[in-house]
């Protein structure tokens, strides 16, 4: 027998009703948010910045592809990774399905990592993606945007992410010594994952927006299907059960 409280079709749907209210609710307060997202002002980017893709060198403006907005997702691939982050390739799992669709809506989706192209390359082609996936290896481009940080910043206890003070040197909470990125624990955690949003007018780029943390949570696809499965995301502080798609036992 479960554990869990049961009950009639009839007492189920009384409970459900009173939730639909409370799920309407969020979804209101969620569009009154997207809004206010919106409405941030603009910051006019005028640093240059450097990427190599797939089709050459390329600035912050030629990431655009010809349209008028830019998301960027900053996937965590330092240099001395030797393979991505398992948690952005879980979020990359999502997104390389819909940036089609993104793309034909004027807003081009692009992944950008500090390892050298080649790396991205090789685990792109590993994992099966098409999106697009820019090198910002040697600039201060993922330093900037507060996904990067310095060897001094994380041996001093006080780098910057998700708009506050943290300190990311505690103990390595991997079972091994190597991280699952092929790192020791402070090469690996001197990375960190966020989404940054752009707008391009008359050549001038603006940024727009940037998220971090449980800020990606709502695009993290599988967390959206587990918050309505019977129990949840069903992981306990601190659990990495998730893995690389391609990782798996056959099922």
């Amino acid at each position: 027998m479960t554990a869990h409280r049961t009950g009639t079709r009839e007492e189920w749907l009384e409970a459900r009703v009173k939730l639909l209210e409370a799920e309407k609710e969020l979804t209101r307060r969620g569009d009154e948010l997207a809004r206010w997202r919106q409405e941030l002002p603009w910051v006019r980017v005028d640093k240059e910045y450097d990427f190599e893709t797939d089709e050459g060198r390329a600035s912050l403006a030629d990431l655009f592809r010809g349209r008028s907005q830019l998301l960027v997702y900053h996937f965590m691939f330092g240099p001395d990774y030797q393979a991505g982050c398992p948690s952005c390739s879980a979020i990359a799992d999502g997104f390389d399905g819909f940036a089609v669709h993104l793309a034909n809506h004027d807003v081009t989706l692009c992944a950008v990592s500090r390892a050298p192209l080649a790396k991205l390359r090789e685990y792109k082609q590993r994992m099966g993606w098409s999106f697009p996936w820019a090198s910002s290896f040697g600039g201060d481009f993922n330093h900037d945007f507060g996904v990067a940080h310095t060897e001094e910043e994380w041996r001093s206890g006080h780098t910057t992410y998700n708009y506050r003070d943290q300190d990311f040197r505690p103990q390595n909470p991997w079972p091994s010594e190597l991280s699952p990125v092929g790192t020791d624990w402070p090469t690996y955690t001197r990375e960190s994952p966020g989404m940054s949003a752009f707008a391009i007018e008359d050549g001038v780029v603006y940024h727009t927006y940037s998220a971090y943390a449980r800020g990606l949570d709502g695009l993290w696809g599988m967390y959206q299907w587990l918050d309505r499965a019977p129990l949840g995301r069903n992981e306990g502080e601190g659990t990495f059960w998730f893995r690389r798609h391609d990782e798996y036992d056959n099922r």
